[in-house]
């Protein structure tokens, strides 16, 4: 925690030096590694009841798991002066994880991350994490990530964005309360200020905290996974903030694959008609 802590106020004190866009930017070549450990049980079970998976003393750690045990190393290397674009204001856009096969909760895991690529993007500048997970050497998962840097640009899109959401049936109204976002960053680690306290979002442009994108990938996941370790991969683009306190839906398709999740409007023609702002849409992949 003291090394996050670090990198935290490290990202707050180099980002106003950093200029993204300016031609030529490069990104650090570092592969940044954790050595092999299991996950601490008191951690990922508090993990667990945050994001609504089930709790069970042992079996598949959630998918997005490792993602947050990989988070410190991220943080170290977004915020290390050789990375060209400034932690502060990045905005999480979408995310792939595969699972080669279910990662075990007893299982000592190695993590390791890089930055991959910087794309042009139609609002700014989009950077490429990978984050890898082995057991003895195999890889058994991994993710991938792109955070946008706002900056005026010429750019006219990204290729990995996508157009329009689908129009599936709800499945479950969730009731966030406001102190949501200081929940999921206390087991986390990501105690970004938009997500802390309405205060602190005001800082960055939103009237109220918001809920952590990973929060809402995770806590779908959890819906949708009928039995431990039976999704094996996933893409979701995050589409709109979703403001604390708040009352969200969760919408799937019949077969559970494709889902969103979205905020009803009060205008609309009811609920569970689709109409309101989506806030992030995914699709998921089976063993079966």
């Amino acid at each position: 925690m003291t090394s996050l802590s670090a990198s935290l106020v490290r990202g707050a004190v180099t980002s106003p030096f950093k200029h993204p866009g300016r031609p030529g930017a490069t990104l650090p070549t570092d592969r940044l590694t954790l050595p092999a450990a299991p996950a601490a049980p008191g951690p990922l079970a508090a993990y667990r009841r945050v994001c609504g998976f089930p709790a069970p003393e042992s079996g598949p750690l959630p998918l997005t798991y490792p993602h947050v045990l990989a988070f410190p190393l991220a943080m170290r290397l977004m915020t290390a002066r050789r990375f060209p674009l400034p932690v502060v204001g990045l905005v999480h856009t979408w995310i792939e994880i595969v699972a080669r096969r279910p990662a075990q909760s007893d299982e000592s895991l190695e993590l390791t991350l890089y930055a991959e690529e910087l794309t042009p993007h139609r609002r700014g500048t989009e950077v490429t994490m990978v984050t890898e997970a082995r057991v003895a050497g195999a890889l058994v998962w991994e993710s991938r990530s792109g955070y946008l840097s706002r900056h005026a640009t010429n750019a006219t899109g990204s290729a990995r964005e996508a157009d329009g959401s689908p129009a599936l049936p709800a499945v479950a109204e969730w009731r966030l309360p406001g102190d949501l976002g200081r929940r999921y960053g206390a087991v986390s680690g990501d105690r970004n200020p938009i997500h802390l306290h309405p205060l602190t979002a005001r800082l960055f442009g939103f009237p109220r905290a918001i809920a952590h994108g990973m929060w809402t990938v995770a806590r779908c996941l959890a819906e949708a996974d009928g039995q431990p370790g039976e999704i094996r991969s996933v893409r979701a683009d995050f589409r709109a903030p979703v403001l604390l306190p708040a009352t969200v839906t969760y919408a799937a398709d019949p077969a559970g694959n494709a889902f969103a999740l979205r905020s009803e409007s009060s205008s609309g023609s009811g609920p569970g008609t689709g109409a309101g702002r989506v806030h992030l849409t995914g699709a998921v992949t089976r063993t079966s």
